[in-house]
């Protein structure tokens, strides 16, 4: 059965666990050159080593002198950057009326000034290719809002913004940006929710359960294949049917 990825060099940034994690071991098995991006450098190596093709790169993305050394040392290794999959992002929910500016500015500067930043650092190495595939993570809460989560709900809203404008810009230069936008999935960020609200979740959503790491990564791997080659500015919702 042939590869969807086969030798396409791919940045997944928030790669050390949950969804980045699940995604960088689906690429690898699609034959993609995995390169983990992730804050967490003990963590992030630990997973890269277990993961065929893949390497460790060392990145805060709210920090552009890091981006632009993992860019630099990816171009330098292979001389091109064929997917960029923007999965990195943080939580910090509190009421309208209890959220302080310290929690608001961190989850706006990794979720959303965090996904502007590596786009427009790997950006122009695509650009040059005249190709590229650029996924970005946002999620229900982007479409509908979500209570006590005024800072999370703005960027992914916001990366929908960004998806739909870079769409426009890059589409005619060969590059194709997307959106995926998760309803609530098993990772170490949702389990920690209360049971009684993870349980209430899981009644909300039609097919009766929290949604996994591997289902979101499965459309990440489709997305930035050619099997989507005519997917562009598109945002899919992936979620069970919790908003239906």
């Amino acid at each position: 059965m042939p590869v969807r990825l086969q030798d396409k060099v791919a940045i997944i940034t928030g790669a050390a666990k949950g969804i980045g994690l699940a995604t960088a071991i689906r690429f690898a098995e699609e034959g993609a050159k995995v390169m983990l991006a992730d804050i967490n450098q003990a963590e992030l190596e630990k997973c890269a080593a277990q993961i065929p093709n893949a390497e460790a790169y060392a990145m805060n993305v709210t920090d552009r002198d890091s981006i632009q050394a993992a860019v630099d040392a990816i171009m330098k290794k292979h001389g091109r950057i064929d997917i960029l999959i923007n999965n990195a992002g943080i939580t910090q929910d509190a009421r309208l009326v209890k959220m302080t500016e310290m929690q608001f500015d961190a989850v706006i500067d990794v979720n959303l000034k965090g996904v502007f930043n590596c786009t427009q650092l790997v950006v122009p190495h695509m650009l040059e290719a005249k190709r590229g595939s650029i996924v970005n993570a946002s999620s229900v809460v982007g479409l509908y809002g979500n209570f006590g989560q005024t800072n999370y709900s703005a960027t992914k809203f916001g990366v929908i913004g960004f998806t739909k404008t870079w769409a426009r810009e890059l589409g005619p230069k060969g590059i194709r940006v997307n959106a995926v936008c998760p309803g609530f999935v098993g990772t170490e960020m949702v389990m920690a929710m209360p049971s009684a609200i993870l349980e209430d979740i899981a009644k909300r959503t039609w097919m009766g359960r929290l949604g996994t790491p591997d289902e979101i990564a499965n459309v990440y791997v489709f997305l930035a294949s050619d099997e989507a080659s005519y997917i562009n500015g598109s945002t899919l919702e992936v979620s069970g049917g919790i908003s239906l």
